[in-house]
């Protein structure tokens, strides 16, 4: 009979904040996640700050009970929120896109946490939690010594740029905003197709492509004019917008001409940052590829095609999805909490 792993001495606990739920997950000091499904409570947003803190400290508690894990044992906590917000942990004073209450503009949800539970408690946003721990996924060991690019696709278009193992934040947190990076719509739309607008204000951005977004307000409104009697025709739009991952899935003529744009919105976005960066690996994850494997397979291929890379970067370079989408977010800020403890042991005891 195989004797069970020991635990290590001390854990940080990981908090994926979204638009319905809070999902959680406790990472040991040796790198070992305690949980391997996801653990989710209701998020309470949309009631404001104060009752979303309180359900944030709630989902603390729970997965600390559900693991058996003691809060003595806890050295911090990683939290991840949609964006746009300061690497503090400041949301934007526009407000989130997913929160849906005035009182989140300008909030400081990190320091607000940490006064709650009485830890240290590290921030970054959604989409960069999810493609730290993408990165700590595919190159395991050897993370801290390469580089990668995400792109989630989602409602809007989120990203996270890894170098060494470590997020970029940027001077004033806002760095890998990716869906906001204005692409060319050379190659990418057809002749008569009007230049889409984001949401934000920009035209002929990542986002007002590759976005759930931008299917409703740009692509499929496009697409159903040419294709006058699909059925998708006869719903409305924001419902159509939805369905339309289905249609392309099932070898639609149409949806697939929108997913190949979003794409090709990818691929210019990905090129672009082989200038920058010259990444290891080119991570997708989102919605766009929560889908049968055959899609997917399909979708990621696409976005390859439409990325120019030197002979030398298509050696080098890897393209991938996000693994374990729906626990990404709360696994990279279990990851993020552990680097800052470490960190901080390392200074102490130097």
């Amino acid at each position: 009979m195989e004797r069970p792993e020991p635990r290590a001495s001390w854990v940080v606990v990981g908090l994926d904040n979204g638009g319905t739920s809070n999902n959680a997950t406790v990472l040991d000091a040796g790198g070992r996640f305690l949980v391997d499904r996801l653990v989710e409570l209701p998020s309470a947003v949309r009631e404001g700050p104060t009752h979303a803190v309180g359900a944030l400290a709630a989902a603390l508690d729970n997965i600390l009970e559900v693991t058996d894990t003691p809060r003595s044992a806890v050295r911090a906590v990683g939290l991840d929120t949609p964006g746009p917000a300061s690497a503090h942990g400041v949301l934007s004073a526009t407000g989130g896109v997913n929160l849906g209450h005035h009182e989140w503009r300008g909030f400081d949800v990190r320091t607000a946490l940490e006064e709650r539970v009485g830890l240290p408690v590290v921030y970054n946003n959604d989409a960069n939690a999810a493609a730290l721990y993408a990165h700590h996924r595919f190159f395991g060991p050897v993370a801290t010594y390469r580089s990668s690019v995400s792109a989630i696709v989602g409602t809007g278009l989120g990203g996270g740029v890894v170098e060494g193992g470590h997020v970029i934040s940027g001077a004033s947190g806002m760095a890998g905003e990716l869906g906001h990076v204005h692409i060319p719509m050379e190659g990418l739309l057809e002749a008569d197709q009007p230049v889409p607008r984001c949401n934000c204000g920009n035209a002929a951005d990542v986002e007002s492509v590759a976005s759930l977004t931008g299917i409703t307000n740009s692509l499929l409104p496009y697409w159903l004019g040419r294709y006058p009697d699909h059925e998708l025709a006869a719903v409305d739009i924001a419902k159509a917008a939805k369905l339309a991952r289905g249609y392309a899935e099932n070898g639609d003529e149409m949806a697939l001409k929108v997913f190949e744009q979003q794409a090709t919105a990818l691929g210019h976005l990905f090129t672009i940052a082989s200038n920058f960066t010259d990444p290891d690996a080119y991570f997708v994850g989102g919605g766009v590829v929560e889908t049968a494997a055959h899609f997917r397979d399909w979708f990621l291929g696409k976005v390859k095609e439409h990325t120019s890379l030197r002979p030398e970067q298509q050696r080098a370079a890897t393209f991938a999805l996000v693994p374990d989408l729906d626990m990404a977010g709360a696994r990279g800020s279990a990851i993020a909490a552990l680097d800052t403890v470490r960190a901080t042991l390392e200074v102490t005891t130097s």
